[in-house]
């Protein structure tokens, strides 16, 4: 197996014992996610009241809405990332991601009743998602040392998460100050999401760090980069696998938000407190990130990503168990901020070293593209089976079929080397030799 290393090789290794920084780069990038995710998770959390309730969508039509943006979103993310490795416009293509979510809650507020111009409005916005996440994840690939990765992404999802806390409170503090004023939301929303896009411009380097100093040493401006399209990194066995346990395992992955319907039917809780169920988890999410992303640097990546999921699987368990209702309800919580906090940045710090030069962000983006597909498929099969065969029924296939592809990830995943004494070696060319594809 080859190993392409991305980051700051002409940094030298660091002793052990030391305490190391996050690089600023990692640490803009995590304030651009902060106040964007802010901005647009104030419209998440209002926009099914204001499109059901406001407006007099049926559920089918907004289930339609949504569902057709997320797939969009998935697929725009291939496009965002071979764009921005075409001579390394990464902030280019990222910050025309950030600009048309921002963009698109103008929208919103220009629409006023319209449900195309509103459909129109919520597309923008996923595609701008789609078109950021893998050129914003290179960026961190890029300006991280390999063996730090961990550290890198866990502290971004961190501060990505404060916006996620931040938003929902913020847009129903708006409604409440408002009564019930939904323009009010989309306007400050929109007033956040332009912050975040200036942050982008002022923060984030481009092809070269502050000051000027080029990303990568002159003497490696001659190694080998990677040729071929898209999928020539699939040659690769160690990626090939990485991207096809991704799919796996998001196959078996339920949404977030059938765990939490599974949760309040069993609970039979006032509907009133539905959304705060997404803030218990997320904060949960909050506060592992970091210490994750960290243990998965220091024992490898590999058990993290594959322990997260037997969090998720746990969590399934739980609702099946015969357990207090406060029990089932802070253990599937803390099992799901468990999960997220074990496998969002970790896959991503997983994947990373085995990405060629020069296809760090088309490369992601193929990773997240089978994951995020994949659990459109999951979705869609688990409302299938609930609706043929009840919740409890669609609950035990869920986790027949997550087991099975934990079983299968286990012996097909790699793993990342963790050594930070030893020399980190020169970029690989995009196809090994025969010889030196190893599993």
């Amino acid at each position: 197996m080859y190993l392409a290393t991305t980051g700051r090789r002409d940094a030298p290794p660091t002793p052990s014992g030391v305490r190391r920084r996050v690089p600023g780069t990692v640490l803009a990038l995590g304030a651009v996610s902060l106040v964007t995710d802010v901005s647009s998770e104030m419209v998440t959390a209002v926009l099914p009241l204001y499109l059901v309730l406001g407006l007099g969508l049926s559920p089918l039509q907004f289930g339609l809405l949504d569902g057709l943006s997320t797939g969009a979103t998935a697929l725009v993310r291939l496009l965002g990332g071979t764009a921005a490795d075409r001579g390394g416009r990464h902030k280019q293509i990222g910050g025309l991601g950030y600009a048309l979510s921002a963009c698109s809650r103008l929208g919103l507020l220009l629409a006023g009743g319209a449900t195309g111009w509103i459909a129109t409005a919520i597309a923008a916005d996923r595609l701008g998602k789609g078109v950021r996440t893998a050129p914003r994840d290179a960026l961190i690939t890029l300006h991280s040392p390999p063996e730090d990765l961990g550290r890198a992404f866990g502290t971004h999802r961190a501060m990505d998460t404060v916006g996620a806390l931040l938003g929902p409170l913020a847009a129903f503090a708006l409604l409440w100050a408002t009564a019930d004023a939904y323009d009010a939301v989309f306007a400050v929303s929109f007033c956040v999401g332009a912050f975040g896009v200036l942050l982008w411009v002022l923060l984030v380097p481009g092809r070269t760090r502050p000051g000027g100093v080029p990303t990568k040493p002159a003497a490696e401006s001659a190694a080998p980069r990677a040729r071929g399209g898209l999928l020539a990194g699939l040659r690769s066995p160690a990626y090939r696998r990485i991207v096809l346990c991704a799919g796996l395992l998001g196959a078996a992955t339920v949404g977030d938000s059938f765990l939490y319907l599974l949760l309040q039917r069993r609970l039979a809780f006032d509907p009133v407190w539905f959304p705060f169920l997404p803030l218990a988890a997320a904060g949960v999410f909050l506060l592992l990130a970091v210490p994750a992303g960290r243990l998965a640097d220091r024992i490898g990546r590999r058990a993290p990503f594959l322990y997260g999921h037997v969090a998720l699987l746990l969590a399934y368990g739980l609702l099946l168990a015969p357990l207090p209702d406060t029990a089932v309800l802070l253990g599937v919580l803390v099992l799901l901020g468990v999960f997220y906090a074990a496998t969002d940045g970790v896959l991503m710090a997983l994947t990373g070293p085995f990405l060629a030069e020069g296809r760090q962000a088309g490369g992601l983006a193929l990773v997240q593209t089978a994951q995020a597909l994949a659990r459109v498929g999951a979705a869609v099969a688990f409302g299938a089976v609930w609706t043929a065969g009840g919740p409890g029924t669609a609950l035990v296939a869920a986790l027949l079929a997550l087991t099975a592809a934990l079983c299968c990830a286990a012996r097909m995943l790699p793993d990342t080397p963790v050594d930070r004494g030893a020399p980190r070696p020169s970029v690989a060319a995009a196809v090994p030799e025969p010889s030196e594809r190893t599993d």
